[in-house]
């Protein structure tokens, strides 16, 4: 099923990253569609219920924009850090595709996080490199990874969308804007 901006489809998606071996590897509640071009899904929530593939739960904490690319390897998670701004947590993973009614990606450990002051770091090094022993990742799978790790700094140094706070900030606030709480037409008291 396709998601549009007609408001008879569900708006409200989970999502689910694998890992290579095929195994689920965190599940988020599900967030509010805000916005799908053809190029990406872009979610949002106000927090999220994260269940781990061992079954451990966590709540997040800030409110975020959730940005799933259906052609580049990658995925963006732009987390409102209160007083600071906005951090950028990339995962490095395979496009995102939509499957019997979640969005779905293959997790592939490499992350990379632009923080609110624009410094930025590459995570999760010996846990790629582990995995590729232990998955076996094939040599085209692993330069696909590496190849968007770079793809991924150029964007963050050139200042491309996704990194750009004023975009983020607008898919939040249209998150925000589409939630408003239903005004009854008899309630003369409440602002409109």
């Amino acid at each position: 099923m396709a998601y549009s901006n007609d408001p008879r489809f569900p708006r409200w998606i989970k999502v689910q990253a694998y890992k290579h071996d095929g195994l689920l590897h965190r599940q988020w509640s599900p967030a509010f569609l805000v916005e799908e071009t053809s190029e990406y899904w872009a979610l949002a929530s106000k927090t999220s219920l994260v269940t781990e593939g061992d079954g451990r739960k966590w709540i997040t904490k800030e409110n975020a924009v959730f940005l799933l690319f259906k052609h580049r390897w990658m995925n963006v998670i732009a987390m409102f850090k209160e007083n600071r701004g906005i951090c950028y947590y990339v995962n490095i993973a395979t496009p995102t595709i939509l499957d019997h009614g979640y969005l779905k990606y293959i997790d592939y450990d490499l992350d990379i996080k632009l923080y609110p002051d624009h410094i930025e770091k590459t995570l999760d090094e010996n846990e790629y490199a582990r995995h590729i022993q232990t998955y076996g990742y094939p040599r085209d799978l692993s330069a696909a990874i590496e190849r968007s790790a770079e793809e991924v700094k150029t964007m963050i140094a050139e200042g491309r969308f996704p990194f750009i706070d004023s975009e983020i900030t607008d898919l939040y606030h249209k998150f925000l804007d589409m939630n408003k709480p239903f005004i009854g037409r008899g309630n003369n008291n409440q602002k409109r």
